[in-house]
């Protein structure tokens, strides 16, 4: 019965959010405290009706008695995260390396298509793929428009990096994947960068492949980039006070270490701290640098920090949500239920299992409904098959492959928009290339990112 209550949740979880009914919020929330209280109410477990709430709150900001672990220290690295990469943003880390491709790719599509890929990657590293497309299509359009290229290869590109690099742990589907497993942000990453180098080798491959298609058709063309470098050069109005051309090589040695304090924490000379504190370290430094005015800084949290709220909103709804389903025993019972359906030769592969449905799983769902409703199951599952947590949260990521070439994706129409491409092609297209990234994605799991086939 608790299991039939968990699954309960689950999918009244994922009918809310899929039909609309609801916001995935107010689903994460009331869900499980309505079926929890109503299980508690039949007394169909160790727990009463008075603990749903403790198991609830324990979920957001841990219980040691109640052997819960909550998600405040992932809402607070997400909040720190976006406040440090939209203050970059404008500042203008990433404008150089626009300004840089811009002026080297000229006329040749070949070099167009290289530093798309390029940039996209570059761009995509703060998580955001609307920043992404904006960024890129700012940059490249009028190129691919006076070089009569194809703009179905410029919104491949972009959203084939944006895939990539969409798994940082202040993305959203790492951070989900945190939040549900709770697994070390720092290890998850280590195990997954061998894959996103692949695959970001495989984009630019793929630049290359297209661009020496488009080189065939149109040739080369002499074209001057003075002038749209000069207007990509000039910030847009609401961000031309916050530029700070001159810090540019500040910010990136700033965020490079950043970087490798996240990956290496704890080896090397790097020491091991959490990542909320040294997001928060970073974004204190690079106030002090960029913004020492204290009206400056209040703007810029003021700019970016309605994005962070409402992940950190999502977050702390899914704390509930999992803290009750743990906390009753029904994440538990759910995952011995569906062991039971499964057949050993298939248990003795559970990871790949996991990665081969997380491709229609974060596709056909959104990554709130799969990673928060269905990992936590298939985890259980895994557990009695002898895979870690962290095994089930790597093999988890190669649906991202696919997943942004979902219609449940928002800034995908911002790119369709803009590139004036029909999505059913642009799909078809894409998942042509995607597979590439997700074959890479499988390979480096199971040789370098300690996942046991």
């Amino acid at each position: 019965m608790l299991a039939l209550f968990g699954m309960l949740i689950v999918i009244g979880f994922m009918a809310l959010i899929m039909t609309r009914k609801a916001s995935p919020f107010t689903s994460l929330v009331l869900v499980p405290l309505i079926v929890g209280l109503v299980a508690g109410a039949m007394h169909l477990g160790h727990f009463a009706i008075s603990d749903i709430p403790k198991f609830a709150i324990a979920g957001m900001i841990s219980d040691a008695d109640l052997k819960i672990k909550g998600v405040a220290g992932t809402a607070l690295m997400l909040l720190f995260a976006i406040l440090y990469f939209g203050l970059m943003l404008s500042a203008g880390l990433f404008q150089p390396l626009v300004n840089l491709i811009v002026r080297v790719v000229k006329g040749d599509p070949l070099k167009v298509l290289v530093g798309t890929a390029i940039l996209a990657l570059g761009v995509s590293v703060d998580g955001d793929g609307s920043t992404t497309t904006l960024v890129v299509c700012a940059a490249m359009l009028p190129i691919y428009r006076k070089l009569n290229m194809k703009m179905m290869d410029l919104a491949v590109l972009i959203i084939l990096a944006n895939s990539i690099m969409n798994l940082l742990p202040w993305g959203g589907p790492t951070a989900r994947i945190i939040t549900a497993l709770k697994v070390d942000e720092g290890e998850l990453l280590r195990a997954i960068i061998p894959g996103m180098i692949l695959a970001s080798l495989w984009v630019i491959g793929v630049a290359v492949i297209r661009g020496l298609s488009e080189r065939k058709r149109l040739g080369i063309t002499n074209l001057d980039t003075t002038g749209m470098a000069q207007i990509i050069d000039t910030p847009h109005d609401d961000d031309a006070k916050f530029a700070r051309p001159h810090l540019v090589w500040v910010n990136f040695a700033l965020t490079v270490l950043v970087m490798l304090e996240l990956i290496f924490g704890g080896m090397w000379i790097f020491p091991k701290m959490n990542s909320a504190l040294i997001f928060a370290i970073a974004l204190a430094i690079a106030f002090v640098i960029n913004y020492p005015k204290q009206a400056d800084q209040r703007e810029i949290i003021e700019k970016y920090g309605s994005s962070a709220v409402q992940v950190i909103f999502m977050v702390l709804a899914a704390g509930v949500f999992m803290g009750v389903l743990s906390g009753t025993g029904m994440s538990n019972a759910m995952g011995e239920a569906l062991a039971t359906w499964i057949p050993e030769s298939f248990g003795s592969h559970w990871p790949l299992i996991v990665a081969l449905v997380s491709v229609p799983g974060t596709f056909l769902l959104s990554n709130d409904a799969f990673y928060l409703g269905v990992l936590p199951v298939l985890n259980q599952v895994g557990a009695k098959y002898g895979f870690s947590s962290m095994d089930i949260a790597i093999a988890s990521t190669a649906g991202q492959a696919f997943h942004l070439l979902s219609p449940l994706v928002g800034f995908i129409y911002l790119l369709l928009q803009l590139t004036g491409i029909e999505m059913g092609k642009w799909q078809v297209q894409s998942a042509k290339w995607a597979i590439g990234i997700f074959v890479l994605f499988l390979v480096a799991m199971f040789t370098m990112g300690g996942v046991r086939l």
